[in-house]
């Protein structure tokens, strides 16, 4: 099993990283379009693009200040990593795919959704903090999907893609962050870690249930350094000996790399078996790891402290009233208020990227040096500029 290259040894400068990509992209003179003509994504709240508020209608400001101005169903201040990605390959947000109202599907679909899991969830479907929508749902959603897209006539205008996409989009996952904190706090690490190894099977099973159906190219994001985010460092148990230099849990970090590290050998096993298609491990772990240790290094200025969030201490984070909300507690009416600088933090809400971060982690994505096996993406697209 390969270990994670260390990202101090393999990190670059991010604006050294962006720096090369405008370079890149002004080098390029031919307007080469893309091979990928839509994406499909398969995920969590990292990537969710209004799925489960479209579901369960109830978000409320400071969501989306940054970008959109008003909540626009993402967990941050503004622009989610999938968005970021899209825009580079010249493609237009991704709509979800549970948002029946002004959806255009033309370009792709989004499946992922806040709280969803890779395996289905043993409790009741209105627990909260439990999405419906896990892995194995969201797969069915894109077969029905397909289904409509191959019996539907093509008459005037359409909000769908042509038959053939299907063989010509990049299918990505960006989930497992819950199945792996949900369960922190009852089972502990050890216990989490015992079936860790059922999430990438149902993983690597999804890859191959789409390349059934015609998909060729899968980009498989790991799992963030959650030791490092403010939420977790004030909800789950530890020892100060259990923090590490850069003020982030030693063990939920090696827990976390121990998976991932579970995921590239079953991707690599995967690229085996399925020999045409492309089944790339993208390691976003060794990027926001690295912006959570040295925010300053790329425009940063707060790592392990939310943005957005109620409390006294470093962290900004009380788990009794989130980002937005407003409750008593210990007697007293509280808000859980944004900053006004959300562009200096890399957390958001304590659980989630900001907009700012997921920006830097877009760009050092696509500079092609966390992919495995390595993927010429300007190859296949001429990369766009993101703003």
């Amino acid at each position: 099993m390969h270990r994670m290259r260390s990202p101090n040894s393999k990190m670059v400068n991010i604006w050294i990283v962006l720096g090369a990509i405008m370079m890149f992209m002004v080098a390029t003179t031919e307007c080469k379009k893309c091979a990928y003509k839509a994406i499909f994504n398969f995920g969590d709240s990292n990537t969710d693009t209004g799925g489960f508020w479209a579901a369960f209608p109830a978000q409320a400001p400071p969501h989306g200040m940054t970008y959109f101005k008003k909540p626009v169903g993402r967990a941050t201040d503004g622009r989610v990593l999938l968005d970021f990605l899209a825009q580079a390959l010249g493609l237009p947000f991704l709509s979800p795919y549970l948002q029946s109202i002004g959806s255009d599907y033309k370009h792709g679909a989004n499946f992922a959704t806040l709280a969803s899991t890779v395996l289905l969830p043993q409790t009741s479907l209105f627990v909260t903090g439990v999405s419906p929508f896990s892995l194995g749902i969201q797969l069915q959603q894109m077969k029905e999907f397909k289904v409509k897209v191959d019996e539907l006539p093509r008459k005037g205008k359409t909000s769908l893609p042509s038959p053939d996409i299907f063989g010509k989009s990049l299918y990505t996952f960006y989930i497992g962050q819950n199945d792996f904190t949900g369960n922190l706090a009852r089972l502990g690490i050890s216990g989490v870690k015992e079936f860790l190894p059922q999430v990438v099977s149902q993983i690597v099973s999804t890859i191959k249930e789409i390349y059934a159906l015609g998909g060729r190219t899968f980009w498989v994001l790991n799992l963030a350094p959650i030791g490092c985010y403010p939420a977790f460092l004030v909800e789950l148990p530890h020892n100060t000996s259990d923090i590490d230099q850069f003020g982030c849990l030693i063990s939920f970090n090696n827990a976390v790399v121990d998976y991932n590290n579970m995921l590239q050998a079953a991707l690599a096993q995967t690229r085996e078996e399925l020999a045409d298609a492309n089944v790339v491990y993208v390691d976003t772990h060794a990027v926001l790891l690295e912006l959570f240790q040295h925010p300053t290094s790329h425009g940063l200025r707060y790592g392990t402290k939310a943005c957005c969030g109620y409390g006294d201490g470093a962290y900004n984070f009380n788990q009794q009233v989130f980002c937005g909300n407003t409750k008593q507690v210990n007697g007293k009416t509280v808000t859980a208020e944004a900053c006004k600088d959300p562009q200096n933090y890399v957390s958001w809400d304590g659980i989630h990227a900001t907009d700012a971060a997921n920006k830097l982690t877009a760009y050092a994505i696509l500079n092609g040096s966390y992919f495995d096996p390595p993927f010429p993406l300007h190859n296949y697209c001429n990369i766009q500029p993101i703003g």
